[in-house]
Formats: structure tokens, sequence, C-alpha cells
């Protein structure tokens, strides 16, 4: 197990630097391997996540989603949600939550692992759902999307990995970018607008990328004119961001095989506290015959503090380009998350326990506060042609981490989740052998981790239960193997089999224990078992010259896995632990009408399903068949979603897009034969159809405009994830969004 990380970190460097293979060097592995095939490469197919070294997208036996630059842009011309590309782009991605929170969002029904240069986001030990919004999008050159779990990252990559890249210099010399946006829905305060500025310098040797941008957004409001309620899990709406991010690389050695970079990253999104929520309600013949969504209204609540999601991110990066007839690389990080949400006056939040003889003018607001911090050190050495077998490569690597998390409840300074630490030491290896139109692919990652939690009390409402603090060990080897042919110039397709590794948001099983629990002790609370996925796909790819189609189907299980629903007491989110299975199938496609037109779509279904119960911790039965059907707080409905794209001029092009989120109905039953007790659920969603334009006009001389209008059609629907009854969460979606957006590069 490992002692002081940083210790281990010093000595691993002193033996061999190292360093990750980041966007911008990627090239230079490219040019090595097409010197060997003298094959022509398209750098727009590489990627580096998950593979660590620029791999071809053509040789990975998965189903892989790069979002380009063009995509990203022609998101943030509609909106600065950080998630709402992905929602756009990839199949298996759920819709987006329009929040400062990523609830709901999940990449093929599970929890994805994000990456910011490959540098971990969030915590596995305390999911918080802070994790999409880190970073200016404006930043961000390109996104990897890895679709279903992957070992090779280690702990939190049970549904994917997602990296966001941020971009590179590509002009010799100085180049300085300054992007200016205004945009409003034309109601009472809800304007907003954006000043943002990059700053490139390209050398010989050295290079340089400077990033600063302030977000100022207004209140948001719905297609039926109305404001919308500030989401309780944090709001976008009504907030100021900030970032600031540093990132300079120096090459060096004989013909540069060897680079040094480091980056800074300092992001921080707060409300500005000008409004505060008023519920709404669901239908109910008697006590809501007219239903209302969640609304807003000036004011503020007394001592309260602003949400925040507050990130801060210190990376360096060595890579040597010829170490031992290999390529040596690894990434020294450490990252720092404040989250903190909006006041709530429920009963988990009381002083004292709240029952028959609670009096109601006690009733205080309280504030989540969640802190992680994390250091670690990932490393990989790659080498083609190994063992003198021609096309046969090795990659290995040791991976290390050290992450900690707590939760209070800020304005009475008490612990809700005590702090936890989590360390981990995963060494792993992967061989890739290309045999002609073949590429087999298989690999081992060990994870050896040891979670340590601090004895502590439960909250008044969980009946003040003193727990005794302890550790718990994990020891698991993850394996895959895939295979991908390559039938023809246009034609491939490909299997795999792939393991995950993950924890189940172990803070809220440990926040909830009360005097029913079975057991007060860390090492015996049998919700803190990992989560171990495993998933086999197949799928084909298809690429012709002026279009291309893909397509793969999935079944990913976890024997032990993790669910959310709504406690019907409490109205709070409550985890279920038991078996989960997820069937998926999601396709892709383009094409190409002429130089001047050009459409895409993509298009997902999943269904999953878990067990009404799970096993008795005495051992008195055993879990349920897989008959609950997972919803929406899992599992997103289906999607479609198309654009067209029409180049009207040779330095001007338009986009119209629409996605459609399908209706859903989920009904389930079950009965245990243990005590006869029986179990039933439903779930009723309704979808809907978001129509997009974007508009891009570039001029010689006074930059590039950009007209986005979100929502065209001005369509009134409520977020799919908040169709579910929840705690405060009847939320609408935006309505019509109108924004104006200025590049210009000099």
């Amino acid at each position: 197990m490992i002692k002081p990380l940083s210790a281990a970190i010093s000595c691993i460097l002193l033996a061999a630097a190292s360093a990750h293979v980041h966007a911008q060097s990627a090239p230079d592995a490219v040019q090595n391997d097409e010197d060997r095939s003298e094959a022509p490469v398209d750098l727009d197919r590489m990627i580096v996540t998950g593979t660590r070294v620029a791999t071809s997208i053509d040789k990975i036996p998965g189903a892989i989603s790069l979002v380009s630059r063009e995509q990203v842009e022609h998101t943030l011309a509609l909106t600065e949600d950080a998630t709402a590309v992905l929602a756009r782009t990839v199949p298996g991605y759920a819709e987006s939550s329009q929040a400062m929170s990523n609830s709901g969002e999940t990449l093929r029904g599970r929890i994805a692992l994000r990456l910011f240069d490959g540098i971990p986001q969030g915590s596995p030990l305390r999911e918080g759902n802070r994790n999409g919004t880190f970073t200016d999008m404006g930043l961000v050159g390109r996104i990897e999307v890895i679709n279903g779990p992957s070992a090779s990252e280690g702990i939190g990559a049970a549904g994917g990995i997602i990296n966001y890249i941020s971009k590179v210099p590509t002009e010799p010399g100085h180049e300085t970018t300054v992007v200016s946006r205004y945009s409003s829905q034309f109601g009472t305060d809800s304007a907003g607008w954006k000043l943002g500025l990059n700053h490139a310098y390209l050398g010989d040797d050295f290079d340089l990328l400077f990033s600063t941008s302030y977000i100022d957004r207004g209140i948001s409001y719905d297609g039926d004119g109305r404001r919308i309620g500030m989401n309780t899990s944090g709001s976008v709406s009504d907030s100021e961001a900030r970032n600031l991010y540093l990132k300079a690389g120096y090459n060096f050695g004989e013909s540069g095989e060897q680079r040094l970079q480091a980056s800074v990253s300092n992001f921080k999104i707060e409300g500005k506290g000008n409004y505060i929520q008023v519920e709404g309600c669901r239908y109910d013949p008697v006590e809501c015959p007219v239903p209302t969504t969640n609304t807003s209204e000036r004011g503020s609540i007394y001592g309260s503090k602003a949400e925040i999601n507050d990130f801060q991110q210190v990376a360096v990066n060595y890579s040597h380009g010829d170490l031992f007839g290999g390529t040596f690389t690894a990434d020294l990080y450490w990252a720092d998350q404040a989250m903190r949400y909006l006041p709530e006056d429920g009963d988990d939040r009381q002083l004292v326990k709240v029952d028959e003889n609670f009096n109601e003018d006690d009733r205080i607001f309280d504030q989540s506060e969640i802190t992680s911090k994390k250091q670690g050190l990932r490393t990989s050495w790659t080498r083609g042609d190994i063992f003198a077998v021609e096309g046969l490569q090795l990659r290995t690597g040791i991976d290390l981490v050290q992450d900690e998390a707590a939760q209070r409840l800020a304005l009475t300074n008490r612990l809700w989740v005590p702090p936890m630490e989590y360390t981990s030491l995963a060494p792993y290896a992967q061989l890739t052998w290309d045999v002609g139109p073949v590429t087999l692919s298989g690999g081992i990652r060990h994870e050896d981790g040891e979670l340590k939690v601090d004895s502590y009390t439960t909250t008044p409402y969980r009946d003040e239960v003193f727990v005794q603090g302890g550790k718990m060990e994990y020891s698991e080897n993850m394996t895959n193997f895939g295979a991908i042919w390559r039938i023809s110039d246009e034609w491939s397709v490909f299997a795999s089999y792939g393991e995950g590794f993950g924890l189940a948001n172990i803070g809220i099983p440990l926040r909830n224990i009360n005097n029913n629990s079975p057991c007060k002790r860390v090492d015996c609370i049998a919700d803190l078992e990992p989560i171990i996925v495993t998933n086999k796909e197949v799928g084909f790819n298809w690429r012709g010259d002026s279009a291309a189609f893909g397509a793969s189907y999935y079944d990913s299980k976890s024997p032990f896995g993790s669910s959310l629903s709504v406690d019907p007491v409490t109205n709070d989110f409550v985890m279920t632990r038991a078996p989960v299975r997820i069937k998926g199938f999601e396709a892709n496609g383009e094409f190409r009408f002429n130089e001047r037109w050009k459409m895409s779509g993509i298009y997902s279904r999943i269904r999953g399903k878990t067990s009404y119960w799970s096993s008795a911790p005495d051992g008195s039965y055993g879990a349920g068949g897989l008959n609950k059907p997972l919803g929406v707080l899992d599992v997103n409905p289906d999607k479609l979603s198309l654009s067209v794209n029409w180049k009207f001029v040779a330095n001007g092009d338009i986009t119209l897009g629409a996605t459609r989120l399908f209706d859903r109905h989920l009904s389930g039953s079950d009965v245990r034969e243990y005590d006869g007790r029986t179990f039933s659920s439903e779930e009723n969603t309704e979808g809907y159809t978001l129509v997009d334009l974007g508009v891009n006009y570039q001029t010689a001389r006074f930059g590039k405009f950009t007209l986005g209008i979100e929502n065209l059609l001005d369509k009134q629907y409520i977020l799919s994830w908040s169709q579910v009854p929840g705690w405060q969460n009847y939320w609408a979606g935006r309505g019509r969004m109108v924004s104006l957006s200025h590049t210009i590069t000099f």
C-alpha cells in the first residue's frame, strides 16, 4: 500500500522522468508510426485518451467519439453550458442538465471518468455531480470519448472516459484571439455576456498558451416566459464564472525528443445571489390541480453563501520519445475542488431531529459543501516491435493517486460526511498486435487501493449515531481484450471485452447510517464495496469518400452495481446496491452532399435493469432478479440528434440542428419469496424536440461574427430527469436564447 504519495512520486521521478502525451505532442508520435508504415495518417482520426500514446481510432476495438473543435465552437455559439456539446454529439450521453450540476448526465447509463488534459476531475469518494463544469469551454480544442468501462484509466471509468483537451498553439510566433459574446432571452435580467482572451506562442523549441475569461449570466426563462427556479444543486443562471489557464512547454534533447510541460488552471463559477427559489407543484387532483414548475423571485436567504464550483489544478508533464527504444511519459498533478450548494431547509439539515415535538419556529436553512483534493502520478512506457515481433506493441506503467474528500453543512459548520482518503497503486500492461488488417489487443490492470474513513457522528435526522472509522482494502485485477478487422479501406468491424472499477459514491451510505442500520463500523458497510463493471461490445464502421456510418451494440453488467432512486419520505436521493445490467445500441453517421452541404446524426437506445432489493446483510435472502427497470436518473431516454450545415458562401455557414428525446414508459414488479413482500415501480417521461440555429460569417478585417439561437422554436418542456418526483426538482428547460458572438485573431 502507498505510504506518503509524495515520497513515492519523488522516487519514481528520480528513477526516470516521464510524462503524458498531450494532443500537441501527438503529431510527433504519429510521424514515427507513419515512417514505419509509409501510409498517410489523418490526424483528426487520432486519439490519445485511454491509450496515452497517439493511436488511430481504426486500431481501437470500441466505439469512439471525437468531438471536434468545430463542434465545440458550434455549441458555444448557442450556450456556454459545459456539457451541452456532449449531449448533442455523443450518442450515449444523457441530456444536459442546463445547470452547474451534471445530475443525471450519465454515459451509457453509468458515471464516466472526466479528464482535463488527462487529469481526473471530481472525486470517486463523494460524487457531487459538479465535475462537468471545470473550465471555460472556449479553451477546449477537442473532446475524446471512449465509451464503456476502461481498465486502462483505473478508478471511476465504469461508464467510459471523457477527456477535454485544451487548445494548442498552431501558428509560428504570437497569436492572440479575443472573444466577446452577448446573449439574452429578452426578459428582465436575462442578459449575459462573455469576454475571453487566448494568447498562443509557438517557437522552435518553446510554446505557450495563456487563456482568461469572464462570463456573466442572467436569470433564465422557460418557453412560457416564466423564470426558471434556481437548481438546488447549483444553477448557471444568475452566476459569474472566471477562468485563468497557463500552459508552457519546452522541447529539448537530440532532435527534440524530450519535452517538459507545466500547466496551471484556476476556474470558479459562483452564484450572484439575486434570486431565491419558489417551489412549484406537480399535478395532484386535490393538492395541485394546476401544476407549476419551480420559479425564482428576487431576494436572498439571510446568512446564506453563494453557491460555487471552484477548481484548481497544477500539472507537470515530461516525455521522452526514445527511452530504451520506446516512448516514456507521465503526468504529475495536484488538484483541489470546492462545491457549495444552495441553502435548503429540509428535515435532514435541522439542528435537532424533526418529530412530533419539533417546533417549526426552529427550522433553519443550511448549505451543503463538498471539498476534495487529489495528487497523483500517471506513467506510461510504450515500445513497438517488442520481443522482436513485428507489429507487437507493449504499453506499461504504474499509476498512483491519493484522493481526499469530505462534506459538511457550511452555515453551522457541522460534519455531514466524514473525511475520507483513498490511496491507490495500479500497475498495468497492454499489448497490441497488428497482424495485417487485424489488430489484436489485450491487457490487465491491478488496482491496489485502501480507503480510510474517520470516526464520526451522523446528523440528528439520522439519529446522531456514532460510526466507528476504519479502513477497507480493495484489490482487483481488471482485464480487457478486443480485436478490430479492417476489411477494406472503407469497412471495419470490432469486438471487445472490458472491465471497469469504481466506488459507489460512498459519501451517501456513510451519511445515511441510522439506528436501524445493521452495521455502524466502516469495515462492515456493504455499500462501500466496489463496483466492478464488465462490458461486451460489437460494432462496425464504414467510411467512404463522402459519407461515414458506424454502429455498435453493448451489454454491460455489474454483479453489485449502484443505482439511484428517490426516497418517498425524504425526497432525497438514495443509493441502491444490487445487480445492474445495461444494454444499448447506438449509431452515428455523416453525409456530404457536396462541398457546401453536410448532414450528420446520432442515435442511441439504452435499457437497464436492476433488482428491487439487494442481499440481506445476515444472508437470509439473496438479491432479487433483474426485474426493476432503471429510470431516468440512471439511463436516459432514446435520443436522436440531426444537424445540417450549409456553406452559403466561402466564408460563411449555417447549421440547423434538432435533438429529440423520445417518450418512455417503464414498469416492473417482483415478489420476494422470503417474506412475500411485493415490489413495483412505474416511470413515465415525456419526450421533446429542441431546434437550434447557428450562423457564422468570417470577415477579412473585422473577425468572425456568430449568431446562435438555442431552442429556436421556444419550446416549453420539462427536463427528463426533472420529470421524476424529488426534492424541489421540478424544473422546466430553457426557452429561446439569442446570442451574438465576435471572434478576432491577430
